[in-house]
């Protein structure tokens, strides 16, 4: 038992000590994201949002995790956006009614329900729809 707790807190810790931003985003993972966010504007970032509905947040392959609410489209890149696929679910453990980038945050195969990663994610940035005039 102790054996695995020191291991889980070594990796905890390797974690930790990732620079936030030594991000260095495959080709695949930025063509996602440009589409993803074509005919927005970027606003400014937050580390908290507020989610009323769960249900509207989704994993985006090679990009992390958007929210929408309006015309206005959250999105948290991953740190490993290529670990990240369109068969994860995230679980989410948060400490609030707010969603932060600080959260556990953990993902499951949608096909087997097995343990298929740890989410580390970027500040949240507000994606607005341009208007067309």
């Amino acid at each position: 038992m102790k054996t695995l707790i020191a291991t889980a807190t070594a990796a905890c810790a390797i974690a930790l000590a990732l620079p936030a931003a030594a991000q260095d985003y495959s080709d695949e993972a930025e063509e996602a994201f440009a589409e993803l966010v074509e005919g927005r504007t970027a606003g400014e970032p937050q580390s908290c949002i507020s989610t009323f509905n769960s249900n509207r947040l989704n994993v985006v392959e090679n990009v992390g995790i958007t929210y929408r609410r309006g015309n206005t489209l959250w999105v948290a890149r991953a740190r490993d956006p290529e670990r990240l696929d369109v068969w994860d679910i995230p679980v989410i453990e948060r400490y609030g009614s707010r969603l932060c980038r600080h959260d556990v945050r953990t993902t499951i195969d949608r096909s087997s329900g097995f343990f298929s990663g740890v989410l580390f994610l970027e500040d949240f940035v507000p994606w607005t729809e341009t208007e067309e005039g």
